[in-house]
């Protein structure tokens, strides 16, 4: 049965131990599989650390990646991945806001703007090394792509009203062009997945994945 399971879900940015989609797995999978998310730092170089030394100690039998934290998620190989909403354009769109951040006052300006929830939740701090830093996270991620000979499972879910699409943080284009036809599906929601979808879709790919029958 599912004794031993183990999910290690890599939320999104700004999210954290107390992230939505995690806690509703957890209920959700309750008795089958223990879903685990911990809070890892915005700095990419401190968070590649941290993910790899849960993801060895944990031993996981599936990786869950929400958003951005679907670059860390990819990169762990070895297991088969569910991605939701996977942002792999956005390190593209951080390196114009490294850019933009020399000018003074700017990196005070998105701290505001994207200032994360109450609660244990992920800090973000918009300085030049931590917006850089993710694209050596993207080319690390893509390495393990199908494209690229990777052999792990992947399949995305891509939300239809996620307007994320229009800026190309999330692209359905990029992933196949990764990751291959067949590995998505579209389900008519926003980029954060709604609880319906998280239990018509993911809830019941999880269990298949896992062999909880």
């Amino acid at each position: 049965m599912a004794a031993g399971k183990t999910i290690l879900y890599v939320h999104g940015m700004g999210g954290g131990g107390d992230s939505r989609i995690p806690s509703i797995l957890r209920e959700a999978l309750a008795g089958e599989a223990e879903v685990v998310v911990r809070t890892y730092d915005f700095r990419p170089e401190t968070a590649t650390e941290q993910l790899s030394d849960w993801f060895s100690r944990l031993q996981p039998d599936l990786v869950v990646g929400e958003s951005m934290g679907a670059l860390h998620a990819i990169a762990l190989k070895g297991v088969p991945h569910l991605l939701v909403s996977p942002a792999l354009g956005a390190a593209c769109w951080f390196r114009v806001m490294a850019v933009l951040v020399r000018i003074p006052g700017m990196t005070s300006l998105f701290d505001r703007v994207w200032h994360p929830r109450e609660g244990d939740r992920q800090p973000l701090h918009f300085v030049r090394a931590n917006l850089l830093g993710w694209l050596d996270c993207r080319r690390r991620a893509l390495r393990n792509a199908t494209r690229e000979g990777g052999t792990d499972y992947f399949f995305a879910f891509f939300g239809r009203h996620d307007h994320y699409r229009r800026s190309g943080v999330v692209s359905i284009r990029t992933w196949k062009k990764f990751f291959g036809p067949g590995s998505w599906t579209v389900y008519d929601g926003t980029h954060f997945m709604e609880e319906p979808f998280i239990h018509a879709l993911l809830v019941p790919r999880i269990r298949e994945i896992l062999g909880l029958h």
